[in-house]
């Protein structure tokens, strides 16, 4: 249970990692799964557990809208066709081949194989943007990392959410998948449009900033609730009502004013949510420290296996726009590879899975560590690789953008 005092203690501990790593030059995302992995192995305890509950509920809607409030629909339209080809086709793609590098390789069964490679395929860029920040990488890079981020949350959350059903014995046929997936995406696209849709309507109505910025509070948790509450995606939900308010909004709804209180409160909102988010993680890594020495080698061939599997779908599928009119450079690649990070969500999904089902807790504990190797290895060797390929940007200087029409 969240307390003023433990709230207050995870947000010190995480201003102050915070400050450590920038001076570091590293992530405060590592900074902060080391700190909480720490704060256990010292018995020193927080209070608070890492749940399903805990993620889809209160942590998942801000961290989501956010994200999709600062994206602009003008810029994304450009780069939509290769974001939704990566995160459609790649997510089901990686969730494939994840899973047969499971089965074959670990020697875990075909149900437990298929959930594990669906929930890990989603990728979250949290410190991959906070690197970007530092480092001032913005224009199409950024886009794409983010894009496709935001969009395969939603694909990973209906897969695994079709596999549960398989998996807990419902009779799948073409049908029933068919009308579930229609239920979870167009359901999770007409909330989030609905709730968009009664903001902008309401904004429109005040020139109270602080008003502004509890109307947005109340879409990006609304939203979210609301789609999952009738079974649809809450993901998908809360992008499209974020993407909606951080668009149209600025055609009038919201005051000049407003728009920047609520520009800055949800930069905050984001790092408070993302501090809490990878301090528990760190936390959860130590206490699920016993099962990693039982499990060493199933969670071995699964970094190696997830690692490969996103190499063996991003390059290919990127390959795919090379004679495009916005043809994805090499080095962009690379980065959306080595920078496919993985995150809230997909320990959402585990920590979510049915309590009876076979494995479940080989599954949460694998998953856990993947997220860890992720955060820490990929997220540390961001900044070289960034450097590496010369995409720091120097003082005064801007991407250039390529000229083109819907990505193709």
């Amino acid at each position: 249970m969240f307390t003023i005092e433990r709230i207050e203690l995870l947000l010190l501990i995480a201003a102050l990692v915070a400050m450590v790593a920038r001076r570091l030059r590293l992530p405060y995302t590592v900074g902060l799964v080391v700190a909480g992995t720490s704060l256990a192995a010292l018995g020193i305890q927080t209070g608070v557990e890492l749940t399903k509950e805990l993620i889809f509920n209160l942590f998942l809607p801000p961290l989501v809208f956010e994200a999709a409030l600062f994206i602009e629909w003008k810029r994304l339209r450009l780069d939509l066709v290769p974001a939704l080809v990566l995160a459609t086709g790649g997510v089901t793609l990686a969730t494939g081949l994840t899973a047969a590098g499971m089965h074959y390789l670990a020697g875990w069964i075909w149900p437990t194989a298929l959930l594990f490679g669906a929930l890990i395929s989603a990728t979250d860029p949290v410190s991959v943007i906070a690197v970007f920040k530092e480092s001032k990488v913005e224009g199409r890079l950024r886009l794409l990392v983010e894009a496709e981020s935001l969009l395969n949350d939603g694909v990973a959350a209906v897969i695994f959410g079709v596999l549960v059903a398989w998996v807990s014995g419902h009779q799948l046929t073409a049908a029933t998948v068919g009308v579930d997936l229609l239920r979870e995406v167009g359901g999770g696209v007409a909330f989030g449009l609905a709730t968009g849709g009664a903001v902008l309507f309401l904004a429109g109505r005040t020139t109270d900033h602080l008003v502004e910025i509890t109307f947005t509070t109340l879409a990006a948790f609304g939203s979210f609730w609301l789609a999952q509450h009738f079974h649809c995606s809450g993901v998908l939900a809360t992008l499209v009502c974020g993407l909606m308010l951080g668009n149209i909004g600025t055609l009038g709804a919201f005051t000049d004013k407003g728009r920047e209180a609520v520009h800055a409160f949800w930069e905050y909102a984001a790092f408070v949510v993302n501090s809490l988010i990878f301090l528990l993680i760190g936390v959860s890594e130590q206490a699920l420290f016993n099962h990693f020495g039982t499990l060493a080698v199933p969670l071995i061939i699964a970094i190696v296996v997830v690692t490969l599997s996103r190499g063996v779908v991003v390059y290919p599928l990127a390959a795919l726009f090379n004679k495009s009119r916005r043809p994805i450079e090499t080095k962009h690649v690379h980065i959306l590879f080595w920078g496919g990070l993985r995150g809230a969500l997909a320990l959402a999904l585990a920590l979510g899975l049915p309590a009876d089902l076979p494995n479940r807790t080989e599954i949460i504990t694998v998953a856990f560590g993947v997220v860890a190797f992720s955060v820490i290895v990929q997220g540390v060797s961001m900044p070289w690789l960034l450097n590496k390929l010369g995409l720091i940007q120097k003082p005064g200087t801007r991407e250039p953008e390529l000229e083109g029409n819907n990505g193709v």
